[in-house]
């Protein structure tokens, strides 16, 4: 073959200098790589994780909103306003409510219950609901005082609905989960077998009928927000999920407000352990404005809430639902 034209011939230096240009380019185009890689990594370590997202102003503004109806017993047109207020909520966060109403004989009478239960859309996908996430949502009826509950009934209420909006952007740990707001909590005169307890008690019949439906474990929020925070779980805790929750407020470094109760609590956990559904209540009774007048708004805090919602939400993500 023969090639028509002038040879071509490249001289030494121009040469060299094309080669240094090269080099110079790979160079540049190395280092522009490490720092784009540098950078992904940098965006992946600090990504949120669920835990980061949970929001204690957010839960505090649903405390108020729910304060600001006034005293909430159970069958008041005040919890119905609590109760279409808390379901517009977890629609807008994505959860499809349903009313579980139900009615009692108690020591007034014959009274109206309604549970929220509240489940993640499956679109199709397998649901496979393992897990409780629950709070009362009524007040003591007083006949002496004006009872707000802004801690009782109100801070675990705030708290599962900001829960909600955070684990709604998590559809595969959401559908994991279902959300109850347990009706009439509170007993009418005196906690008994058959005065208190009224959503949690149906809510655990109901589960016992339909069989099939199973949860393997559950987590009960009473009285979280507490200015002084002490969480005070009850010592027949399940001792798996006490030391794990432990081991969630260590990894936060938030141990020092949680410790043991040193004794038993008559609460919503009850009615579901009594069914094997082990369920922890995450309750700080050292609360001097129990079921007073005083159990106000400027008890609580949004840092408490927080600090709450934070372990819960390591817990179920990194202990539970792993």
């Amino acid at each position: 073959m023969e090639i028509v034209g002038r040879p071509c011939q490249t001289p030494i230096r121009e040469y060299r200098l094309i080669t240094a240009f090269h080099r110079n380019v790979l160079q540049i185009a190395l280092i522009l790589f490490s720092v784009l890689i540098g950078q992904a990594g940098s965006l992946r370590a600090t990504a949120p994780r669920i835990w980061d997202e949970f929001s204690g102003e957010k839960a505090l503004a649903h405390v108020q909103r729910l304060v600001d109806f006034g005293p909430r017993p159970a069958g008041s047109k005040s919890l119905e306003e609590s109760r279409e207020y808390i379901e517009n909520e977890l629609r807008r966060f994505g959860w499809r409510v349903t009313r579980q109403g139900f009615s009692d004989d108690t020591p007034r009478g014959k009274i109206q219950f309604v549970n929220l239960v509240a489940q993640f859309p499956d679109h199709g996908k397998a649901a496979s609901r393992s897990f409780l996430l629950c709070s009362h949502y009524d007040t003591k009826i007083f006949d002496t005082i004006r009872f707000v509950g802004a801690n009782d009934g109100g801070s675990s209420t705030g708290l599962l609905l900001e829960l909600a909006r955070v684990i709604g952007q998590h559809p595969d740990l959401a559908r994991k989960i279902e959300l109850v707001f347990f009706d009439g909590e509170e007993a009418c005169e005196q906690f008994s077998a058959t005065d208190g307890l009224y959503g949690s008690r149906h809510f655990a019949r109901q589960l016992q009928r339909e069989g099939a439906k199973q949860f393997r474990g559950g987590l009960l929020f009473d009285m979280v927000g507490d200015r002084s925070l002490g969480i005070t779980l009850p010592n027949d805790s399940p001792a798996d999920m006490a030391r794990d929750i432990f081991a969630a407020a260590e990894a936060l470094k938030l141990r020092n407000y949680f410790t043991y109760l040193g004794r038993e609590l008559i609460d919503d956990h009850a009615p579901l352990n009594a069914i094997g559904i082990s369920t922890l209540d995450i309750i700080d009774f050292d609360f001097p404005w129990w079921h007073t007048a005083d159990d106000t708004m400027d008890k609580i805090s949004a840092q408490s809430l927080q600090t709450v919602g934070s372990v819960a939400l390591y817990y179920l993500s990194e202990f539970a639902l792993k």
